[in-house]
């Protein structure tokens, strides 16, 4: 089987429009969680965000072609262009052929879908506007991208909550492992701020009324983000033969279901996730040397991933460093994992280990070094990047620093 690196690296998000940005905003712990302006905020409970701030489509698409995009689907192909051309892909026709666009999305275009509800249910007009299928469904990321690179290979989305583009980009790196394809471009997108959504979160109660503190121990829920990554994946060999950049290699990954509850976690269904990407990357839990955690801030979850992680790693648990960036970009639901993947490959890449940011007070429950407020200089060869997702459903990436 052949290593896979990742060559290509893209995002918008809260942190930036760009990896540069991001990349900044990570280092200097700076959160990009501030007041919702995109939505009307109300009649809602909570009020905060991780928003791309001021998003036009007008610097990245022409009207005509935004028309058939939904925000989360345009975060995607932005995300894929910088990816791409990070890359430096020479695209020929047996390589649009055959490539590969797998993506994660949890709600697609749900905003679009709001916009038609309301027009239907509140306004009483008898019309929806005629491109609200093609903007909702949740494969339009995938589909945009196709068109944006000629790309006539195998592409689809994978739709798995808060796992999605874990899943997404594992798959896209099993793929391009066995030879299925040469290349792939993965990760992904969501853009849920409107007013119906929200309206959903609130009534689950587990949004925070100020800012997400993952594992602090005056926590009080998750905050919610928008935006993209997106990934390009190829042959280590091949890319080392071409002299393109390798920000990192993927290594391993691991699937799991917890079969109990479809909201509330278990330490156990997310052990059995990280202990299959370690066995799929043939590493022992003492090599991992940073974990990008889940970490949502809830109550359930913070403690419960402690005692997941203690189980896989015992004793070396209290050695690992282990962050929450969702601290900083919000819980992007779909496009979360594929954050959170862009933060431990920068981590790998670049020496500097995100922090848990707005942590103020150590917890019992989650007595992990979990490097609170300020980012760390320290080169780790091998990280784990997880996600544990609503319905049970757990995506684990093992990612390695470029050698």
């Amino acid at each position: 089987m052949r290593r896979v690196a990742i060559t290509g690296i893209g995002a918008i998000s809260a942190l930036g429009r760009n990896i540069a940005e991001f990349a900044e905003s990570l280092r200097e712990g700076r959160s990009g969680i501030t007041p919702i302006e995109s939505c009307d905020m109300t009649d809602i409970r909570f009020r905060n965000g991780a928003e791309v701030k001021n998003y036009s489509h007008q610097p990245y698409f022409e009207d005509r072609r935004a028309d058939f995009m939904d925000r989360f689907a345009q975060f995607a192909v932005i995300a894929a262009r910088e990816a791409v051309d990070s890359a430096g892909v020479v695209w020929t026709p047996e390589l649009r052929e055959t490539a590969a666009i797998i993506t994660g999305s949890c709600v697609g275009g749900q905003s679009t879908e709001d916009l038609g509800f309301v027009e239907v249910y509140k306004l009483r007009h008898n019309r929806v506007h005629p491109l609200t299928i093609p903007k909702t469904m949740a494969n339009a990321g995938a589909s945009h991208m196709s068109m944006e690179f000629g790309i006539t290979g195998p592409s689809y989305t994978i739709s798995t909550a808060c796992s999605s583009a874990g899943h997404a980009i594992g798959q896209a790196f099993w793929m391009v492992r066995s030879g299925a394809t040469d290349l792939a471009i993965t990760g992904g997108s969501e853009a849920p701020f409107s007013f119906g959504i929200l309206k959903a979160w609130e009534a689950m109660r587990v949004v925070s009324p100020e800012t997400c503190r993952p594992f602090s121990k005056d926590r009080k829920g998750m905050i919610l983000g928008e935006g993209a990554a997106m990934f390009v994946l190829e042959p280590l060999e091949a890319a080392e033969a071409r002299g393109a950049r390798i920000h990192a290699e993927v290594v391993g990954f691991g699937m799991s279901a917890d079969a109990c509850h479809i909201t509330q976690p278990s330490a156990e269904g997310a052990a059995r996730a990280m202990r299959a990407a370690l066995r799929d990357a043939r590493l022992a839990a003492e090599e991992i040397g940073y974990i990008n955690a889940h970490g949502t801030a809830t109550l359930a979850n913070d403690p419960t991933e402690t005692v997941a992680i203690r189980s896989v790693f015992g004793a070396h648990a209290g050695r690992l460093a282990v962050s929450s960036t969702k601290s900083m970009h919000g819980h992007a639901l779909g496009a979360a994992a594929a954050l959170e993947c862009l933060a431990a490959t920068l981590a790998l890449r670049d020496g500097v280990l995100p922090p848990t940011a707005n942590y103020n007070e150590p917890d019992p429950e989650c007595d992990l070094d979990v490097i609170p407020n300020q980012a760390r200089s320290k080169q780790v060869a091998y990280a784990l990047s997880n996600s544990f997702a609503f319905g049970g459903l757990n995506a684990v990436l093992a990612l390695a620093a470029p050698r």
